[in-house]
């Protein structure tokens, strides 16, 4: 994290992170008989009690994405009565989404994600008002979206998408509830320029591609989805109603195997690209380049050496002298792989342990998940001779998808 780089430490750098705001939203007029009997718990609350829950039939609040975060915020989003909920996600419905995205179910294989949510929204709560954006967030369109929103919960699952999804809310002056898990970890945090950090004076450079694992890469269990998704539930309560100390210049961390929470104060970084005193970035900006999907070596490594799952599916046909390498890790290995493969998993391969064993008299055939992991093998491997070497487009999915979908997918 930055560090005070001699600026006057602001309040929420002093001593325990105190920061208590006004309520995000003003209340609605009234609240209808069958309201206050479904939202009877609240009312009895004295911090909450009527006003409260006024205000939280009168907000707007958007969630990015109806996946693993998505799922809870949503649903407990809809369960706490916020009068307009959106839904902004292009994705369907895979088998592999029901172990973490409970919003979803069985039936629901193959639907959008957003549709999906809004069922299960309405069955939860008949009086939240739906808005769906069956959509991908893009430059073209996120400010247009979050417009119409008091508060945005961030449910992303990719750097670039969270860098845009902050810097549209520092532009806008919005507040948003960021979350983020992987295996048995998870953070989560409320990012407001206006009052503290943004998400970029915690992190602001990405990690280099392939350094951090996505979920769909490395996995995550399935309940952390519900442990930080309700952190982001209560957080964006708490802004609402204007109730408590809200994660304002805290970062929440939990830990699943040791079952402990940890909050890490957050300074407000003078010196931060989007919410400094003197910021350089003052317009969206092209977020893939920025966070790069793969590094410039693989950029250039994958040019002329790529093959798609076809060729590789006549190159086995034909008996051609190759040896074909998986690069994922062991646990990926064991629940799909293209017959005839090697499992080397990539760190081997990038720490140069591996390549000794790469046989000199048969072409190298690389792939992954999808692409990106067997793309940065590859330059690897280029860079030691290999010079024929090639890697496959699409990975092990698009093997599933196109050539054997009796095969399993994750």
């Amino acid at each position: 994290m930055p560090s005070n780089n001699g600026h006057d430490p602001s309040p929420y750098e002093q001593g325990e992170i105190i920061v208590s705001l006004p309520p995000l939203v003003e209340p609605a007029a009234e609240l209808t008989v069958d309201e206050i009997r479904r939202y009877s718990r609240h009312l009895i609350i004295p911090d909450v009690a009527v006003t409260g829950q006024k205000r939280l039939k009168n907000a707007k609040v958007l969630c990015v994405g109806a996946g693993g975060l998505g799922s809870p915020a949503l649903m407990y989003l809809a369960a706490a009565g916020v009068g307009t909920l959106g839904i902004v996600d292009f994705d369907t419905v895979d088998e592999s989404n029901l172990q973490r995205q409970i919003i979803h179910g069985q039936s629901d294989i193959g639907r959008l994600k957003a549709e999906s949510a809004a069922s299960s929204v309405r069955e939860i709560n008949p009086y939240v008002n739906v808005v769906i954006h069956n959509t991908a967030l893009s430059n073209d369109n996120v400010f247009e979206i979050f417009e119409q929103y008091d508060l945005i919960v961030d449910g992303t699952d990719n750097f670039a998408t969270r860098y845009m999804v902050n810097d549209a809310c520092v532009l806008l002056d919005k507040p948003y509830v960021w979350g983020s898990i992987y295996r048995f970890d998870g953070q989560a945090s409320v990012f407001w320029a206006a009052q503290g950090p943004c998400y970029r004076c915690l992190y602001p450079e990405p990690p280099p591609p392939g350094m951090v694992p996505s979920c769909a890469e490395g996995g995550v269990l399935g309940v952390l989805c519900a442990s930080i998704g309700s952190i982001q539930v209560t957080e964006a309560i708490k802004l609402i109603t204007g109730i408590g100390d809200p994660l304002v210049g805290g970062l929440m961390v939990y830990d699943a195997l040791e079952m402990s929470y940890r909050k890490i104060r957050v300074r407000k970084d003078p010196n931060c690209a989007v919410c400094g005193e003197n910021p350089t970035v003052t317009a969206l900006i092209d977020y893939d380049d920025f966070c790069g999907a793969v590094s410039d070596e693989a950029s250039e490594a994958v040019v002329g050496a790529t093959i798609t799952v076809n060729e590789l599916s006549e190159w086995l046909k034909a008996d051609k002298p190759i040896h074909l390498v998986d690069v994922r890790e062991p646990a990926e290995y064991e629940i799909v792989k293209i017959p005839g493969s090697a499992l080397v998993p990539k760190g081997d391969i990038l720490s140069g342990q591996a390549l000794a064993s790469l046989p000199q008299d048969r072409q190298i055939v690389l792939y992954c998940k999808s692409g990106v992991r067997s793309a940065e093998a590859l330059a690897a491997v280029k860079a030691a001779g290999f010079r024929d070497a090639v890697h496959v487009h699409g990975g092990v999915s698009a093997w599933v998808r196109q050539i054997d979908p009796s095969l399993p997918s994750y």
